[in-house]
């Protein structure tokens, strides 16, 4: 197409436009609730591998909750959960069984 050519835009329809609503809407919770998550795993995650196994055992119970929300909100699938709770729970077992 040459420069400077008009480009015809097609007029967007209620419909369309309510669903751009809604997935923004959507992409804002998914985004708090996936950074949440992400963040809940990441100071398990630090705890474990500062083997401080008090802090880490404190912390489980907040990250697999929050893992769990992630799952009923729609953001997790429940595979990816559960592989993510399986390797907090080894790592976790794993250093209680070295203290």
């Amino acid at each position: 197409m040459p420069q400077g050519t008009p480009v015809k835009h097609k007029k967007k329809s209620k419909s369309v436009l309510k669903n751009i609503r809604q997935t923004e809407r959507r992409t804002a919770v998914n985004r708090m609730n996936r950074t949440r998550v992400r963040t809940a795993i990441r100071q398990m995650r630090a705890a474990l591998a500062g083997g401080d196994a008090a802090a880490a055992a404190k912390l489980a119970p907040a990250t697999f909750s929050a893992i769990d929300k992630a799952i009923q909100k729609g953001t997790l699938h429940r595979n990816t959960a559960d592989r993510y709770k399986s390797r907090i729970s080894l790592a976790l077992n794993s250093l209680n069984v070295k203290k």
